[in-house]
């Protein structure tokens, strides 16, 4: 793997790049959020190590950035700031793992390539143009959705809506968010519009089945996770 190390702390970065190194990695160290955030754009990293308080520009804003631009690398959060406000913001921003300070070097070693896994067989969901979390199967090009070989049938604003949630996967999308994608903004979101869609969703792709896929967070949005 080729990993970005965004950390402001010398010593810790170096650290990191010396264990990834020593178990065949690459890694390189970005000092800042902003040196972060340019390195991000102009290479090609399996992973990235985000810290979240940092000079210039903090984890969340250099995720948000990152994010905006529809680059997709998997990016760990590693930092001191442990609970489960910094955690919500932090997938909220678009991180794909939480690392608490301090930390046990394999355990991130682990994480990293679960996350790196994990994006390698996204990737090849994508190639074939199709999306799949858990035993649900969205065909990009024939738009149909399969779950557990069952066929499901979904109108278009449905089949729109579940195609936003399954792109961002076990991140958490607000009402905002799926006002301004699926409704190009025309909506108000705190209309009850979309939990109106979320629960014709949740009948067509949760409701026979044991696992739930589609998750409510309370006062932050909606999240399509195993």
């Amino acid at each position: 793997m080729k990993i970005l190390i965004v950390e402001d702390e010398l010593r810790l970065a170096e650290f990191i790049k010396k264990g990834l190194e020593e178990n065949t990695h690459m890694a390189d160290i970005a000092k800042d959020g902003e040196m972060g955030l340019k390195m991000a754009f102009d290479n090609d990293y399996d992973v990235i190590i985000m810290d979240v308080n940092m000079p210039k520009m903090n984890g969340y804003d250099v995720t948000q950035q990152i994010r905006s631009e529809k680059q997709n690398t998997p990016i760990l959060m590693l930092t001191a700031m442990g609970t489960l406000n910094d955690k919500a913001l932090g997938f909220d921003a678009g991180i794909d793992d939480f690392l608490v300070k301090p930390f046990q070097f394999q355990e991130l070693l682990m994480r990293l390539n679960a996350l790196h896994r994990r994006n390698a067989i996204v990737q090849h969901q994508v190639k074939r143009n199709i999306m799949k979390v858990a035993d649900l199967e969205l065909d990009l090009t024939a738009r149909t959705v399969i779950r557990n070989g069952k066929d499901i049938l979904l109108t278009a604003k449905e089949y729109a809506l579940l195609e936003y949630l399954m792109i961002n996967h076990n991140r958490v999308v607000s009402r905002v968010d799926i006002a301004e994608k699926i409704w190009d903004s025309d909506l108000d979101p705190t209309s009850n519009t979309i939990d109106t869609y979320i629960n014709f969703l949740r009948k067509k792709v949760d409701k026979e089945f044991s696992s739930k896929l589609i998750h409510t967070i309370v006062g932050m949005g909606y999240i399509l996770k195993e």
